[in-house]
């Protein structure tokens, strides 16, 4: 780690008195729980296949990651963050892509390190566990079941189990309500600009994990109270 990225990741944990005390631990799925950017890339790349189109980099795929499969298939057409693609190929390359990703996803799909361990952790100190993601239910049940993490959250709330998904405080409200805590007796662990925006609306905790994917950014520039390394770490910096 630089020296830059050292003093504004130190000036993110002194915003906020830790450990924290808190009741209720949110966490975000793809790149925080599971590195899923390889089985992404190659969802990806079998639809540019299927397109005719010329494959692309897991690298490049990776920074497309953050806002859901239909952002993430347009940005790969277009080869922007922002990028429209024409309707019509968008409307054929959706599906394919769909398909692929269904047929693929849990090939190179692993929970990062600590992952587990930081889980553990958290379930023997007494703190409820909630998965919340962006990713669609009918691939975000399956991952947690394939990697083994589906029994260790009360509740898991999938990009359209409700009306609205991240950036959105929606999913953090109804997780409060749910274990009927105040946002502030509540923490998300995420990766990206998405967590720590839902985070702040919903008047929730926030740390963030450097390894994830932030659609390519720097995570040390988010709005957080604490970069960690690893679940095991964000572990120590919570209380009951």
């Amino acid at each position: 780690m630089n020296q830059n990225l050292s003093s504004t990741a130190d000036a993110s944990v002194k915003e906020v008195k830790l450990p924290i005390s808190i009741k209720v631990i949110m966490i975000d799925l793809d790149g925080t729980l599971l590195d899923t950017a390889d089985d992404l890339a190659l969802a990806a790349n079998l639809m540019l296949k299927d397109l005719g189109l010329p494959e692309q980099s897991t690298s490049t795929i990776r920074s497309y990651i953050g806002k859901g499969i239909q952002k993430l298939v347009k940005r790969t057409l277009t080869g922007q963050l922002d990028g429209e693609p024409d309707a019509a190929l968008f409307a054929q390359a959706l599906p394919l892509y769909e398909k692929h990703y269904a047929n693929n996803l849990s090939v190179n799909t692993r929970p990062y390190p600590g992952v587990l361990e930081g889980i553990k952790i958290m379930q023997q100190a007494g703190f409820k566990l909630a998965c919340i993601t962006n990713k669609a239910e009918a691939f975000t049940l399956p991952l947690l079941r394939s990697t083994g993490l589906y029994e260790q959250f009360e509740i898991v709330l999938s990009g359209d189990s409700l009306p609205k998904k991240k950036p959105d405080p929606m999913p953090l409200t109804h997780i409060c309500k749910h274990f009927d805590v105040q946002p502030h007796e509540a923490l998300l662990i995420g990766d990206s600009l998405n967590d720590a925006i839902a985070a702040r609306a919903a008047g929730c905790h926030v740390f963030c994990v450097p390894y994830g994917y932030n659609e390519g950014r720097n995570v040390y520039e988010l709005d957080c109270d604490a970069i960690v390394e690893t679940l095991i770490e964000a572990s120590k910096l919570i209380s009951k």
